[in-house]
């Protein structure tokens, strides 16, 4: 008999790579949706006729107990929430509520309804924020820069006071930052190819930018969804640093990506105060070591191939050639 999942934030960048894994696993694959999102489901466009979407919302407790009643999954990854950390500084109590206490609704209407499912909840590199050792691994102390990371941090808790308390196999992956070409244009990595082509194809003459010096573990987001998957199918949970040990500056971002459509960085970027956080994460820079170790999990797509394979496909949505 098939496995059933069940998705949150189905429609973002990462939901869409890991119901393509799950469907090419064989799995029967449910997907949350809020019955007034606004949110485009291009991303699905190739696996739609295979999915079943059920309406509910973080925000609301009983439609998520209707929605792991209905599904009935195997296993339920949370990956909705407010993502954006530069939009949870101008709306911290909304982020709170849904990446925050959203987790603890969901966990507890998978309590009630069906305790025997495996639980992912996608906690993030920024709860470590104000880094206290680096590399960042597992044991590292957290200290979260924004709203975004502060309630991370509390998803990642309340996700192993569940576990602790009711025997729940549910785990942490703390997921670096990861990326793709299905990135949402307001991350910092589609804004710079996105930015990139639109120069190429002449549509504008410059890219505003922030912080160039802050560096970051960028990974591709199709690798990292495979280590979700991974993390449920281990006899006990945990909680995982995903990561690719390897850090690169937003700089270097900007010269790999405009490089690749044959233009010059320097003449184009032009730094913007409006674009710097109000407490700055400089280094971020994960050790996946035990992730590697457990659950045989190694990132296939290096830095470079990202970057080129982001730009790659924001020149042809705009129709321009290299």
């Amino acid at each position: 008999m098939n496995k059933r999942a069940l998705i949150t934030g189905l429609t973002g960048q990462d939901g869409s790579y890991l119901a393509e894994l799950l469907l090419d696993r064989g799995y029967e694959v449910f997907g949350l949706m809020r019955r007034s999102s606004s949110e485009t489901t291009e991303r699905l466009d190739d696996i739609a006729d295979r999915l079943t979407i059920i309406g509910g919302d973080l925000l609301d407790q009983t439609s998520l107990m209707d929605a792991i009643e209905q599904a009935n999954p195997d296993e339920v990854y949370n990956l909705a929430a407010q993502s954006f950390v530069a939009e949870s500084w101008k709306e911290p109590v909304y982020t709170g509520d849904v990446d925050a206490l959203g987790v603890t609704r969901l966990l507890e209407a998978i309590k009630r309804v069906h305790p025997a499912a495996r639980f992912y909840q996608a906690s993030s590199s920024e709860m470590f924020g104000k880094v206290h050792e680096t590399p960042q691994r597992e044991t590292t102390p957290f200290h979260p820069r924004s709203p975004y990371g502060a309630a991370k941090v509390y998803g990642y808790y309340i996700t192993m006071n569940y576990r602790e308390s009711y025997g729940m196999h549910a785990s942490n992956g703390i997921l670096f930052n990861h990326e793709s070409p299905r990135r949402g244009i307001e991350f910092v990595t589609r804004k710079i190819t996105d930015g990139v082509a639109r120069i190429k194809a002449e549509l504008a003459t410059e890219l505003a930018l922030g912080n160039l010096d802050a560096q970051r573990d960028w990974g591709f987001a199709g690798d990292y969804v495979q280590a979700m998957w991974l993390m449920l199918q281990q006899e006990e949970p945990g909680d995982y640093v995903v990561a690719t040990g390897e850090t690169h500056s937003v700089r270097e971002f900007c010269e790999v990506a405009f490089a690749r459509a044959g233009l010059d960085y320097e003449k184009h970027v032009v730094i913007d105060p409006r674009f710097v956080r109000p407490a700055e994460v400089e280094l971020l820079l994960g050790d996946p070591s035990k992730a590697k170790a457990e659950l045989g999990w190694e990132p296939k797509m290096g830095f470079r191939e990202l970057v080129e394979s982001m730009v790659d496909a924001d020149l042809a949505r705009y129709g321009v050639a290299r």
